[in-house]
């Protein structure tokens, strides 16, 4: 199973491509060093730095005809990569 599921695409971390930050939905068992090496490895730049932030699985109710349905969203980890001055990452190039 692949360490980094999907690129993170929003506008927030549009605005911090440029500046060198990029965002990835990480499996919920890595570390940084791992996150580090698996970035390197798979885009070919140097990183800088990691940040990771762990969000837990909301509680969800619906209400419907049949009745209360009750579920819960999975958990999920977000890793926030800040690259060496001068490099990026094309992440629209497979599209």
């Amino acid at each position: 199973m692949s360490l980094l599921k999907r690129p993170l695409v929003t506008e927030k971390t549009s605005k911090l491509n440029e500046e060198g930050t990029y965002g990835f939905f990480v499996n919920t068992t890595a570390n940084k060093v791992e996150i580090k090496k698996a970035v390197e490895q798979k885009y070919g730049v140097t990183v800088q730095s990691v940040n990771t932030l762990r969000y837990a699985g909301k509680k969800k109710t619906r209400y419907t005809k049949s009745g209360i349905t009750r579920g819960k969203r999975s958990a999920f980890k977000k890793a926030l990569v800040t690259l060496k001055a001068g490099e990026f990452i094309d992440l629209y190039s497979n599209i």
